[in-house]
């Protein structure tokens, strides 16, 4: 017996077959995924722009520039108008001149002032991490005389690149902290809930169906309006951190249940009680460990549902607000069909939206086949 409560349901040490331990099976059956890995870098990608945003981005994302309002992406050239290729990267000067026949702004080139794209340059000062001050960017131009928008600007003339950036740091740090919040009441609520049984399993079993019976989208908006609009940006942030999970961590506590359930019987479970363990240990030394997995699968799953959702609710102006900025906040410049006809890079957040959700969805297909690495061997 006491050989059995030593060790764990699903992560042995060794197999019999391969001799590898669990985790080395994992990472061998998750790094055969070539669409996981796609995945995974992706979201390091948007991670570490969100991260660096003021680093990636050659013009202060906080000030504004009138004179620059709607700018289209300066276009990155490696051949001259006359057709010669250039090793380094660099641009034309450009100014916007008013077409006679549309009446439109329309970028027109100046052939006599090219200029070479930098690299590591000295910029804009900002802290880095809120604490180090600095002014180094990773590229940028030399001269005022050009000006370097890789995605355009926005109607307050700021660049849109930089602002897309910033907007992820808050879109994915609010998604993984809402998501976090739910896998943490959820799967604690649905492992206390399938161990006891019982009254204690009746009572929080009649109280997921109660929150699941609400409307989530509907109780998402609702919820959000309320929000007082002299709350400060870190104050909305965390209300709408709540706001995600409110009902997202039932479905998971009916999951983890089911699953807690099918192991509370088993030996390792029973002699863990025989040698005296305590309900604490067994549910969190023993019974947790078990449907981790599935609680980190479900974890990837859900922060693409939550940056959706908030990205629809800000795009309808009760989500993230200013000072705040997210990819659902830049998106609301796109309701102007005006706007939207004649400056369409307005909705280049929409593909960092999607690169965010396709990267999740991949990484959390990656690990739910790899969660079971004794399944087809």
């Amino acid at each position: 017996m006491q050989e059995v409560y030593e060790d764990t349901l699903l992560n042995e040490e060794e197999t019999e077959e391969s001799g590898d331990s669990y985790s080395q099976l994992v990472w061998q059956r998750f790094s055969r995924s070539k669409a996981a890995i796609v995945g995974g870098l992706m979201v390091v990608m948007l991670m570490v722009l969100a991260m660096f945003p003021e680093f990636f981005s050659p013009y202060d994302i906080y000030a504004t520039a009138l004179g620059d309002s709607y700018t289209p992406p300066t276009q990155i050239r490696f051949f001259d108008l006359d057709g010669n290729f250039s090793v380094r990267p660099f641009v034309y000067k450009q100014e916007l001149v008013i077409d006679p026949v549309t009446y439109q702004a329309r970028p027109e080139i100046d052939p006599e002032n090219r200029y070479n794209l930098q690299f590591f340059v000295r910029s804009w000062e900002y802290k880095l991490f809120g604490l180090i001050d600095t002014d180094l960017h990773l590229f940028g131009l030399d001269t005022d005389e050009a000006r370097l928008h890789l995605l355009g600007t926005d109607r307050f003339g700021r660049d849109l690149w930089g602002r897309i950036c910033l907007a992820g740091r808050v879109s994915l740090s609010l998604s993984i902290l809402a998501a976090l919040i739910a896998i943490l009441v959820g799967s604690s609520l649905g492992v206390i809930s399938g161990y006891y049984g019982g009254g204690i399993d009746n009572a929080i079993q009649r109280f997921v169906e109660i929150v699941m019976s609400f409307p989530e989208l509907p109780l998402w908006m609702a919820l959000a309006a309320v929000i007082p609009q002299t709350w400060s940006g870190g104050q909305k942030f965390l209300m709408m951190a709540f706001i995600f999970p409110f009902l997202r961590w039932a479905v998971l506590a009916r999951e983890v249940r089911g699953k807690v359930l099918s192991l509370r019987e088993t030996d390792f479970i029973l002699a863990a009680k025989e040698q005296g363990a305590s309900d604490f240990r067994i549910i969190f030394k023993h019974l947790y460990p078990n449907v981790l997995s599935h609680v980190i699968v479900i974890l990837t799953l859900m922060i693409p549902e939550i940056i959706l959702a908030e990205a629809f609710l800000s795009f309808l102006g009760i989500g993230i607000q200013e000072p705040l900025t997210s990819w659902g906040f830049l998106m609301k410049s796109a309701q102007s069909l005006e706007t939207l006809g004649q400056n369409t890079w307005i909705l280049t957040p929409v593909i960092f939206i999607v690169v965010a959700v396709l990267g999740l969805n991949f990484l959390g297909d990656g690990l739910r086949d790899a969660a079971d690495p004794y399944s087809n061997l």
